[in-house]
């Protein structure tokens, strides 16, 4: 499989696809904003058809399309949270634009076949370039290091902004760094598993360190571990076994490590359960054990009021 020049740079590309996706998505699954990952998929898909209608790179318009996505999602802030129907909407109306672009793009390039759109959607790191790699490890490398960077003062402000803000900490302008980041790793993964994929390795690895430990550092690790994990994992099946596209393998692993995370904490959450049920085998017996403790302390405070006296 090494000796593929293909697989070497599906591997190189996608490892560091990894990393940059478990990091930026253990803060996307803890300040709850899967809804800003879903919505840099769609703008993803227009913004690359979008280029190519305009005669520039599909993967500069990408990047851009998400980039700008994401700071715009940050400057909107609250007002981004909008209901169901708004969200759904703007999904769908998204899509359809990208859908006209490939229209146009198909319609005026004599050569052109809907190929471009398929990569867009589904991702093509089988086919990436000696350039690509290069153009995606550098990306990958200086995504990782800003989520790095700001990612103390940001477990601070995702876990309470209140106070953070109060300590002098900059919580909108991190919240709008980060969104640009993640509108980074949003352009760079969509060339690994493709825009309608890319929440699944964003969102399945990240979910699953959340359910195995509270420890952020140790979940940081874990979503790192999971991700990466999950990309050589599918692309190896995919090399195995020729008629499964690398992009649905790799989601397949990540959304597979989630469930298997999820049951773990469930089964964790119940032997928990048992052990304190048998330790306090009734309701009543463990209320009286209760209404024991509180009138020993208020004994003991008795007493001690009475010697102070």
């Amino acid at each position: 499989m090494f000796a593929q020049e293909f697989m070497r740079n599906a591997l190189a590309a996608g490892s560091f696809v990894g990393v940059a996706c478990g990091l930026v998505g253990y803060f996307v699954v803890l300040r709850a904003q899967v809804f800003a990952g879903d919505a840099l998929s769609h703008v993803a898909f227009t913004g690359a058809l979008a280029a190519a209608v305009l005669g520039f790179n599909i993967l500069a318009g990408l990047f851009v399309a998400c980039i700008v996505g994401g700071i715009f999602l940050g400057v909107l802030g609250e007002r981004a949270r909008a209901d169901d129907v708004v969200i759904g909407s703007l999904f769908a109306w998204s899509l359809g634009l990208g859908v006209l672009f490939l229209s146009i793009f198909t319609t005026k390039s004599s050569a052109g076949n809907g190929t471009a759109g398929v990569r867009v959607l589904f991702g093509s790191i089988f086919g990436l370039s000696s350039t690509d790699v290069r153009i995606s490890v550098a990306l990958a490398t200086l995504a990782s290091l800003l989520v790095l960077a700001i990612a103390r003062p940001l477990l601070y402000a995702s876990l309470d902004p209140a106070v953070a803000a109060a300590q002098g900490v900059p919580v909108r302008l991190l919240g709008l760094a980060f969104l640009a980041i993640l509108g980074l790793v949003a352009g760079q993964a969509s060339q690994a598993v493709g825009a309608l994929l890319l929440l699944g390795l964003l969102a399945a690895p990240a979910g699953a360190a959340h359910r195995l430990t509270v420890n952020p550092y140790r979940g940081l690790l874990l979503s790192v571990l999971f991700a990466l994990g999950s990309v050589w994992l599918g692309l190896t099946l995919s090399y195995l076994f020729p008629t499964l596209p690398p992009s649905t393998m790799i989601i397949a692993v990540a959304v597979g490590t989630y469930v298997l995370a999820l049951l773990a904490s469930t089964t964790r959450v119940v032997a928990t359960r048992e052990e304190t049920r048998a330790s306090y085998p009734t309701e009543a017996g463990s209320t009286v054990l209760m209404r024991a403790a509180v009138g020993s302390l208020a004994s003991e405070a008795s007493t001690s009021t009475a010697r102070r006296s």
